[in-house]
């Protein structure tokens, strides 16, 4: 599995012969001219993570005729995106890489902002030869088993500190990703990095994959 953290929530993941985006949001440069993809994930539809700009989107689809569209209900009920619904419970393939969501509802943010749909990603397993990546979008309410590579949101409006380490020590991965990380600065996301390392579960490596390029996961 090759995972590239392109920014913030975004990444591509080619693993399986397939080629998938997740969350192109507002946040990360460059997405828009990505190609030979197989499939774009949006997990939910607040603007970090599916970008509401005119033409960005499109460009992106018109550039990828291929690639199926895979969207949370809600999302995916907005004609824009052009997207099949991916609710919680779904599994599917993407050439030859397993797809299945979990969750089904964002974190709350406060009391007064409606809740949203969000659903987390599982890609590989299932006799793929891959390990397992889950990608939860804003929400730390599914922990599914068997995470070997977890995208941990590092902060967000809608978490602390104590609540993002005591998510990545429910799912108990090997590896570590921190995305959701365009919130803060350079000097505070440090110091994230440096809690996660010095608190997340046993025997984990926080693989810190922004500005890295196609990194290389190993396969289980």
């Amino acid at each position: 599995m090759r995972i590239t953290h392109l920014g913030h929530s975004t990444l591509l993941v080619e693993a399986a012969g397939a080629r998938v985006l997740l969350d192109p949001g507002a946040f990360t440069p460059g997405w828009e001219d990505v190609r030979d993809l197989d499939a774009v994930v949006v997990t939910h539809a607040h603007p970090d993570h599916l970008d509401p700009a005119e033409g960005r989107f499109e460009a992106l689809r018109a550039a990828n005729p291929r690639a199926r569209v895979l969207a949370e209900p809600q999302t995916a009920a907005d004609d824009r995106w052009g997207a099949e619904p991916l609710p919680a419970g779904t599994t599917t393939r993407v050439a030859g890489l397993p797809l299945r969501a979990v969750g089904g509802q964002h974190a709350l943010i406060h009391e007064d902002i409606p809740l949203v749909g969000n659903v987390g990603v599982l890609l590989g397993g299932e006799g793929s030869g891959e390990p397992v990546l889950f990608h939860p979008g804003d929400a730390y309410g599914a922990v599914p088993g068997g995470v070997e590579v977890l995208a941990a949101p590092l902060t967000a409006p809608w978490t602390s500190l104590k609540e993002t380490v005591a998510f990545v020590r429910a799912v108990s991965p090997r590896v570590v990703v921190p995305i959701h990380d365009a919130v803060v600065s350079a000097a505070g996301r440090g110091v994230y990095l440096a809690q996660l390392d010095a608190l997340g579960p046993d025997g984990a490596r926080v693989l810190d994959l922004a500005g890295a390029g196609p990194t290389e996961v190993p396969t289980p």
